[in-house]
């Protein structure tokens, strides 16, 4: 049975394991080799961005290769990306088989950008290489849960019901929730015997905690949880894996750029350098990430800013991977609190703030203004005004004397358009 899974699974999907097989190849190459294939992959992606898009042709005007130094070229903003989106598709944003997305609008306006399913498929197929790290095969059952309403597609012909079939994959959408979900949810796991669970961070640590509350016992199928979208929070890890009795293995990208990186069973993130080439930029006491996709010649991305902070570490996993190690520093920059003096709080300080309090259900701290931090807060009138005096004066001690807090109780707190949970929200998010 396993062995014809595995073959309804790639005959479904022949340009998908086309894609996957030179990245398993890859995997075998040593780091040095990596890097010197990075370098070629991002010579010929500038070259290519150059000669077939307007925007690229105009920018890099006065530059030439065959090598090109990164730190030579401009950097690509989201703004440029709303103002110059049709000029830097190549060949002309005409051309047919393109589709129109969008990320989701959480940090401002909701950014567009133009991709074809063939763009799908190799980032489908990064995701499969991903999801062997934790013993995934071919025709191995995944289950979704997904926040962005514009994702979940329900079937609706019997065609596309054998597609579904085939692929082994049912997605959940989970961009609004109540406990009677949860508790189905939860009960189509044990029912339905998934290899890997894949969702949103928070969506997964909400399950998590359904399951450990409940002592709902998981199916042993279960080999992996891949968490994706949002900010993985230790002690959201926790409650999944104890849930789950599986690893949690933490995947980084963007819906422009997927694929970035992935952690690995020791806990440390590693990019994919096959796939992009990613660069750590000090901006004002930040390191400031920037992505060159090295596959994505519909509309290239040379030096785009993700809005993520984090590092580029030297030496190698003990696990084995060949892949260059990144240390993120665990937010956006619009997830930063910044005082009055200048000082940036990272996210995680305020989440584990809340530690040892019960009864409260969903929460976000929220910045309006350098002076001001407000709690919303989903819970009982008795733990709001408790929560409040617990906080003031270490919030004062902390952050200055002039930092005002309060905390409003609120009956729920929306998701993005998105479909991600904000535990944090800074200044910038515009």
């Amino acid at each position: 049975m396993a062995r014809l899974k595995n073959l309804v699974h790639r005959r479904a999907r022949p340009l998908r394991y086309r894609l996957l097989k030179p990245l398993l190849e890859h995997e075998a190459l040593g780091a040095e080799q990596l890097q010197r294939y990075q370098q070629q992959q991002f010579n010929a992606m500038v070259r290519f961005a150059i000669r077939h898009t307007d925007y690229y042709r105009g920018s890099y005007q006065g530059i030439s290769g065959p090598d090109f130094d990164p730190a030579e070229l401009p950097v690509l903003t989201r703004q440029v990306i709303m103002e110059q989106r049709d000029a830097m598709v190549a060949g002309g944003a005409g051309q047919a088989g393109l589709k129109l997305a969008y990320t989701g609008g959480s940090t401002g306006e909701p950014l567009a950008y133009y991709y074809t399913d063939e763009k799908t498929e190799q980032m489908r197929a990064g995701m499969m290489r991903s999801y062997r790290w934790a013993g995934w095969r071919p025709g191995d059952k995944v289950l979704n849960f997904w926040g962005a309403r514009q994702d979940v597609r329900k079937p609706c012909n019997p065609s596309d019901r054998l597609r579904r079939y085939a692929a082994a994959e049912q997605t959940l959408g989970a961009y609004d929730f109540t406990e009677t979900d949860l508790r189905d949810w939860s009960r189509h796991v044990q029912s339905w015997k998934p290899v890997l669970l894949q969702g949103y961070a928070s969506i997964l640590a909400e399950l998590a905690q359904f399951v450990l509350q409940h002592n709902m016992r998981m199916p042993t199928t279960i080999k992996g949880v891949f968490s994706t979208a949002e900010v993985l929070y230790d002690w959201q890890r926790a409650a999944i894996e104890s849930a789950f009795s599986s690893t949690v293995f933490n995947q980084y990208g963007s819906r422009e750029v997927p694929n970035i990186g992935l952690q690995c069973v020791h806990g440390n993130f590693h990019v994919f350098s096959d796939l992009v080439k990613l660069e750590s930029k000090p901006v004002e006491g930040e390191h400031r990430l920037l992505v060159t996709s090295l596959t994505n010649r519909v509309m290239p991305m040379i030096r785009y800013e993700l809005g993520d902070l984090g590092r580029l570490q030297d030496g190698q996993c003990s696990c084995g991977s060949p892949f260059p190690l990144l240390s993120l520093d665990v937010c956006r920059k619009n997830d930063l609190i910044v005082t009055e003096g200048g000082r940036r709080i990272y996210p995680a300080y305020f989440v584990h703030l809340l530690d040892g309090y019960s009864g409260i259900g969903k929460f976000q701290f929220v910045q309006t203004d350098p002076g001001s931090i407000v709690l919303k807060l989903c819970a009982r009138q008795d733990v709001v005004d408790l929560v409040e005096r617990g906080l003031q004066s270490r919030l004062r001690a902390d952050l200055g004397s002039k930092m005002t807090f309060r905390v409003e109780r609120v009956p729920t707190i929306p998701r993005s358009g998105s479909g991600k949970h904000r535990f944090v929200t800074g200044m910038r998010a515009g």
